[in-house]
C-alpha cells in the first residue's frame, strides 16, 4: 500500500463517522483511529511533599524500580497470551525464576504464535498486561529483577 493511498483513506474517512478502519492486505496492515477532539483540561498538580516528609513520592518509587528491574518489552504488535493454550498454566507468574531464553508469553500475531522469551535471568516481579489483551511494538510486558 502506497503513501498516497493512506492519505486518500485518511482524507476520506474526515467526512465520515467511522472512527476505526483495520485494513491487511499482502502482509500489510494498517490500523487507523480517529479519536473526539475535547477541549483542554486543567489538571492541579498534587502537593510537594516537604523535605521533613518520610513518605516518599510515587514518581521516586517508579524510578527506583525501573533502576532496579529489567522491562521485557513487545517485540511486535499482536494479542498477549500468558499460556500456550486456555487450559494450559500459564508460563511464568509473579515470583517465578526465569533463565535467559526461558519462554515468558505468546503474542499473537496475524494467526502466527510467537513466543517471547526473557532476554536476562531473574525474578518476574510485574506483569503488566492482562491475558488476551492486545499489545504495541515496545510496550512493556514484564519487569524481572535481574539475579547473576
Amino acid at each position: 500500500m502506497e503513501l498516497e493511498e493512506i492519505k486518500e483513506i485518511i482524507s476520506f474517512l474526515k467526512n465520515t463517522d467511522v472512527t476505526e478502519l483495520n485494513i491487511e492486505k499482502e502482509g500489510f496492515k494498517i490500523r487507523i483511529k480517529r479519536g473526539y477532539v475535547y477541549a483542554p483540561v486543567e489538571i492541579a498538580t498534587p502537593p510537594k511533599l516537604s523535605a521533613e516528609s518520610s513518605q516518599p513520592s510515587y514518581h521516586a518509587e517508579v524510578l527506583k524500580e525501573e533502576e532496579v528491574l529489567h522491562t521485557i518489552t513487545s517485540p511486535l504488535v499482536g494479542t498477549f497470551y500468558r499460556a500456550s493454550s486456555p487450559d494450559a498454566p500459564a508460563f511464568v507468574e509473579v515470583g517465578t525464576k526465569v533463565e535467559k531464553g526461558q519462554v515468558l508469553c505468546i503474542i499473537e500475531a496475524m494467526k502466527i504464535m510467537n513466543e517471547i522469551e526473557s532476554d536476562v535471568s531473574g525474578i518476574v516481579r510485574k506483569i503488566l498486561v492482562e491475558n488476551g489483551q492486545p499489545v504495541e511494538y515496545g510496550e512493556p510486558l514484564f519487569l524481572i529483577e535481574v539475579t547473576k
